[in-house]
Formats: C-alpha cells, sequence, structure tokens
C-alpha cells in the first residue's frame, strides 16, 4: 500500500482510480481549498474519509499537505493496450531507471507531452512506488504502463509493427533534432550510470544525442527525455500545420 501526501497526486487518484483508494487521513483543522475539493470528490467515489489530529499525519510524513492517502499500486498494462492507443503511437522504453525521481518525472513530461504509454522491463527499475506517484503530480493516473521481461525482444517487436526506434545517449550518430518523428516511434533511455544496455542499444535504429557544450558530462535522464518528448510534440505541430 503506497502512501500519497501531495494533493494534486490525491485528486488525480480519486478522480481517476478512487477503487485503489483505501482511505484518506485529512488534517482536522484543514478544510478549505484543494482539501474541500478532495472531500467532495472522495465523497462522491465513496472513498472513506478519516480526520486526524496533524501529529498523527506528521509521524508519517512530515512533508504532507494536510492529508495522506493510502492507495493500492497502480496496475500495469498491456503492450497491446499501449500499441492500441492511437494510430500513429509515440511510446517510451526505459532501461533501467532504477531512481523513482527520475521515473516520476519522465511521466508526468510524458503525459503533459501526450506520449501513449511507458514500457519497463521486470528488472533493474523502480516499481510504481508513492514517490514515483508523488513526483509525477498526477500523472501517474493519466498514462499506460506496461512491463515486459526482454526489452530487446519489445524493441524488436515494436520495429516489425512499424515503428522507428531512437536510442537516446552521448556520442549518438546524429543529433537529437535530426530526425522525422512525424510517424510511430519508440523512444529509448537508459539508466545515468550505465546508459542503455548494450542488447537494447544494438536493436535501436538510431542512437542520437543532445550537444553539450560543458564539462558536466550529461543531462538528467528525466532533463534528456524531456527534450527529444517535446521535439516530437514540435515537428507534429508543424506537420499538422502544414496538412492541406
Amino acid at each position: 500500500m503506497n502512501k500519497i501526501s501531495r494533493l494534486n497526486s490525491v485528486y488525480e487518484i480519486v478522480k481517476i482510480s478512487p477503487h485503489r483508494v483505501n482511505k484518506i487521513m485529512i488534517q482536522k483543522d484543514i478544510k478549505k481549498g484543494r482539501i474541500e475539493e478532495i472531500v467532495n470528490l472522495a465523497r462522491k467515489q465513496r472513498v472513506p474519509i478519516l480526520y486526524v489530529p496533524k501529529k498523527h499525519l506528521d509521524r508519517m510524513d512530515r512533508k504532507h499537505q494536510g492529508l495522506i492517502a493510502f492507495v493500492a499500486q497502480k496496475d500495469y498494462s498491456s503492450l497491446e493496450e499501449i500499441l492500441n492507443t492511437s494510430e500513429n503511437p509515440v511510446v517510451i522504453l526505459l532501461d533501467g531507471i532504477e531512481d523513482p525521481q527520475n521515473l516520476g518525472a519522465i511521466i508526468r513530461t510524458a503525459v503533459c507531452a501526450g506520449v501513449d504509454g511507458i514500457i519497463l522491463p521486470e528488472r533493474r527499475t523502480s516499481g510504481l512506488t508513492d514517490v514515483v506517484a508523488k513526483v509525477s503530480a498526477g500523472g501517474l493516473e493519466h498514462i499506460k504502463i506496461a512491463q515486459v521481461t526482454n526489452l530487446a525482444r519489445t524493441i524488436d517487436l515494436l520495429k516489425k509493427k512499424g515503428f522507428w526506434v531512437v536510442g537516446a545517449e552521448a556520442g549518438g550518430e546524429k543529433t537529437w533534432d535530426s530526425f522525422d518523428y512525424t510517424g510511430p516511434v519508440a523512444l529509448v533511455f537508459g539508466s545515468e550510470g550505465k546508459g542503455i544496455r548494450h542488447l537494447s542499444k544494438e536493436n535501436c535504429d538510431i542512437i542520437l544525442s543532445l550537444p553539450m557544450n560543458s564539462g558536466l558530462g550529461s543531462l538528467n535522464v528525466s532533463a534528456a527525455a524531456a527534450v527529444f518528448m517535446y521535439e516530437i510534440v514540435r515537428q507534429r505541430k508543424n506537420q499538422n500545420k502544414n496538412m492541406p
């Protein structure tokens, strides 16, 4: 059972997945603003509410925002569900992202950028924890996430289904903006320490990178992912403008 203590995250969970909410503990002396919206929504969705002293919440999470929701982990979607989401899909494969902060940030950006789904390996990856839910700011409820046993085989499957598979890593053949992302595309991101694993990297159609103009090394993976995702948004928006 995950404990979620951020207002936006709790609101989105209650709105979209009330069946996953076991109960919400709310600070006794707060009844206005976003808290009031959550209370009203929870009552409509028949989610149990308990009013407790602030010190009770403090013992569980000192950074709470006046409430804590006890929530079952989000169910994974199937790969087929993700691939059937749209006619021109964008998916993200995360190869070894073990930091829940990074996973949550990538999920948040993916939702904002209109990505159809995220694919994770069963091993060497962060689970869909309360930290992921917190950092995603409610985004976790708005996107399909699949877990697969073999990422390299999944890349092969995507290619057979007409996807271009783009790996993002330092030292790539070309820059991130030199590729045509207007068709079905899968972006592959690896861990900050090790990058994309060898088999996954070999199966990509192309490896692209972001230019680095300092000696700081590479960008955080969630920041790099955001740049790639919004290049897709930009290209597709321009394509729609130019259509007759």
